[in-house]
C-alpha cells in the first residue's frame, strides 16, 4: 500500500502517487481535472458538494459555500456555520480531503490509507497540526508534513537526479529559488540541490496572500466601473451573491490575461448590466502593491541565504498557479535579475509529496526487514546497518513494491534538510525587563533541532514552576510578551522545599522534519520533569472533537 501526495491548496488541491515506472502521477479526478477547487457546498445539514460543482454554486447559495479554508487552519474560533452545525478549518479540509481520496479510486488507485499533505512553508506549529487533523477527520494516516516549496524542489530535482544518473555518482550543485504564488498563500524559499541532498537554507512568506487578493483588487474595480455606469442600481458589493459573482468574474478575467493584453467582463446585478474593458496594464497597476510584497518578501529570504553562504541563485522556480501571472516573471526578472521557470506550477507540489511520501514508505519497509530479522536493533537508524545487510534488505523491498533495485536505493539516498519557519522560545523572568520571551529555537534554524538551555528559580523553597512556550510572530524575534503567540502552558507542581534561589530548571527543545515542538523542563535537584507537547489553537474540546468527527464519518458513510 503506498503514500499518496497531497497539495491541500487554498483555492485549489490535487492528489499524486507513484506510478508503476517510479515517477509520480497526478490522478485525474471525476470531473476530468488534475485538480479540484478547495470549495465545500452545505447543501444541507446531511449533504455536502466539493469541488467545481460547489464553486458555480458560490453565486446561487453564498451562505453555505465554504471557500478559502486553508487561511483559517490554526484559527482558534473560527468556525463556518452552515444549517444549524458549525464545522472548523480541520473539518472542513477533512472534506476535501475525502474527495480528494474518492478520486484517486475513481481513476484506479488503492484507497487512500496513508498520505502525506503539504502545507506553506511559513506555517507554522498551530496550522501544521491543524492539517495533520485535517487527515486524521479524513481517515488518514498522516505519514509527514511536507513544506510546498520542498515537495515542488523534489519534483524538480527529481527529475534531475532520476535514473539517468549513477547511483552514487555525485551531481552538480545548484541553488534554487522557489517562488511559490498559490491562491492564498505566498513562499519564497531557497534551497540547495546536491548529491541527492535538498537542503533548505531559508525561508520567507505570507499565508494571507496570494492569488485570491489580486481577485478582490480586480472585482472592487469592476464593481466601481459597475455602479458608475448604473448609478441607479445596487453596488454588487453590497450583497453576499452580488460579492461571489465579481469575484467569479474577477477570476476569469485574470485567468484571461494571463494570455490576452485584453478583455471584456459581463457584470448582471440588479436588473442592470455593463460592460467592463479591462486590461492586463490596469490589473498590473491595481495589484501592484501585492506584487511588491512578494518581491520584498524573496528579498529577505535572499538576504536570510546569504547570511548562510549563498553568493547567488541558479535557477529560479514559479510555483503555485497565481504565478502564471505574466507580471510575476516580469517583475522577478526586472527586480531580482532572474528569469523564471514555469514547471507545472499547479501540479509539481502534489508530484514532489509523492515522492516524499514513497521515500517514507520504503524507509520505513526497509527499517522493518531489518529489525524483523534481527539485524538491526529497535530504535536505530537505516545509516546503522551493514552494507550487506542493508542492499539485501533494499532487494526485497525492491521486489515488494515491484520496482527496481536502483530506483528503492535513490529513494533512500535521497536527503531533504530543511529549516524552521518560526522562532521558538519560553517566557522568563529578565531583572532587568521583567517578563520576556527568551528565543531557544530560531527562525531558518536547520531542523531536525535539539537545543538546551538552563534557567534559575526565582526564589528559595519554589514549589511551583510555570512553563509558557511561545512562538515568533512577525519578521523579526521580539523579546516582548505582547510580540508572540503563546503554543503552550504547563507547571511543575509539589517541588519539596530545601532548594535555593537560582536552582537549575533545564529547558529542552525538539524539532523534528515535520515541524511540531517538542518541549522537556526539567528541575534538575528534585528530578521532576515536565514533558509538553505543544498543542494547535484549532484543537478542539473533546466533546467538539467527537461531534466533528462523527460529522465526517457519517459523510463517509453516505458517500461510500
Amino acid at each position: 500500500m503506498g503514500v499518496y501526495g497531497i497539495d491541500l491548496g487554498t483555492t485549489n488541491s490535487a492528489i499524486a502517487r507513484i506510478d508503476a515506472d517510479g515517477r509520480p502521477e497526478v490522478m485525474i479526478g471525476l470531473n476530468g481535472e488534475a485538480t479540484v477547487p478547495s470549495v465545500v457546498l452545505f447543501a444541507s445539514a446531511f449533504d455536502h458538494l466539493v469541488g467545481e460543482g460547489a464553486r458555480r454554486q458560490a453565486r446561487l447559495d453564498p451562505e453555505h459555500v465554504c471557500a478559502l479554508v486553508k487561511r483559517r487552519m490554526g484559527d482558534t474560533d473560527w468556525r463556518f456555520a452552515a444549517h444549524g452545525q458549525t464545522w472548523s478549518a480541520p473539518a472542513v479540509s477533512a472534506l476535501i480531503l475525502k474527495s480528494l481520496a474518492a478520486d484517486a479510486e475513481f481513476s484506479g488507485g488503492e484507497p487512500v490509507k496513508r498520505a502525506v499533505i503539504t502545507v506553506p512553508a511559513y506555517f507554522g506549529d498551530e496550522e501544521r497540526r491543524a492539517t495533520i487533523q485535517a487527515g486524521t477527520y479524513a481517515g488518514f494516516d498522516v505519514a509527514g508534513v511536507l513544506s510546498e516549496p520542498i515537495a515542488a524542489a523534489l519534483s524538480y530535482g527529481f527529475g534531475r537526479l532520476d535514473g539517468s544518473m549513477d547511483v552514487g555518482k555525485p551531481g552538480p550543485r545548484e541553488t534554487v529559488l522557489v517562488y511559490d504564488l498559490g491562491g492564498g498563500t505566498f513562499d519564497a524559499t531557497v534551497i540547495e540541490l546536491a548529491d541527492r541532498r535538498i537542503s533548505v537554507l531559508a525561508v520567507e512568506g505570507d499565508h494571507q496572500l496570494g492569488g485570491a487578493d489580486w481577485d478582490e483588487r480586480i472585482a472592487l474595480y469592476l464593481s466601481q466601473k459597475f455602479c458608475e455606469a448604473n448609478p441607479d442600481a445596487e453596488d454588487p458589493l453590497d450583497d453576499s451573491a452580488g460579492s461571489q459573482m465579481l469575484v467569479l468574474a474577477a477570476e476569469r478575467a485574470k485567468r484571461e490575461l494571463t494570455d490576452a493584453e485584453r478583455t471584456d467582463v459581463v457584470i448582471a446585478h440588479d436588473g442592470a448590466r455593463a460592460v467592463i474593458p479591462l486590461t492586463r496594464g490596469e490589473v498590473d497597476a491595481m495589484t501592484a502593491s501585492l506584487m511588491r510584497r512578494t518581491i520584498d518578501l524573496t528579498r529577505d529570504c535572499l538576504t536570510a541565504a546569504s547570511k548562510r553562504g549563498v553568493g547567488s541563485v541558479d535557477r529560479l522556480l514559479l510555483v503555485g498557479g497565481s504565478s502564471r501571472m505574466p507580471m510575476v516573471e516580469r517583475e522577478l526578472r526586472k527586480e531580482l535579475g532572474l528569469a523564471g521557470e514555469l514547471r507545472d506550477p499547479d501540479l509539481s507540489v502534489a508530484r514532489g509529496a509523492a515522492l516524499y511520501g514513497e521515500k517514507l514508505e520504503m524507509e520505513r519497509l526497509v527499517l522493518a526487514d531489518l529489525t524483523t530479522r534481527g539485524r538491526l536493533r529497535d530504535g536505530a537508524n537505516i545509516d546503522d546497518a551493514a552494507p550487506a545487510d542493508l542492499d539485501q534488505s533494499i532487494a526485497r523491498v525492491a521486489a515488494s513494491f515491484g520496482q527496481p533495485v536502483g530506483l528503492v536505493r535513490r529513494m533512500l539516498e535521497i536527503q531533504v534538510d530543511t529549516v524552521v519557519s518560526r522562532g521558538f522560545g519560553v517566557l522568563a523572568l529578565d531583572y532587568q525587563y521583567g517578563l520576556a520571551a527568551t528565543w531557544l529555537v530560531h527562525r531558518n534554524s536547520t531542523l531536525p533541532v535539539k537545543v538546551r538551555r538552563s534557567f534559575g528559580t526565582v526564589r528559595a523553597d519554589q514549589d511551583e514552576i510555570a512553563l509558557t512556550i511561545v512562538e515568533q510572530q512577525g519578521q523579526a524575534a521580539s523579546a516582548r510578551p505582547d510580540d508572540t503567540k503563546v503554543l503552550v502552558e504547563g507547571r511543575i507542581r509539589g517541588i519539596p522545599a530545601g532548594y535555593p534561589e537560582g536552582s537549575e530548571v533545564r529547558v529542552t527543545f525538539e524539532m523534528g522534519f515535520d515541524g511540531v515542538l517538542r518541549v522537556t523542563c526539567h528541575h534538575v535537584d528534585a528530578d521532576i520533569p515536565l514533558v509538553l507537547t505543544a498543542q494547535t489553537g484549532a484543537t478542539l474540546s473533546q466533546a467538539d472533537v467527537a461531534r466533528e468527527l462523527d460529522q465526517v464519518q457519517r459523510t463517509r458513510r453516505r458517500d461510500s
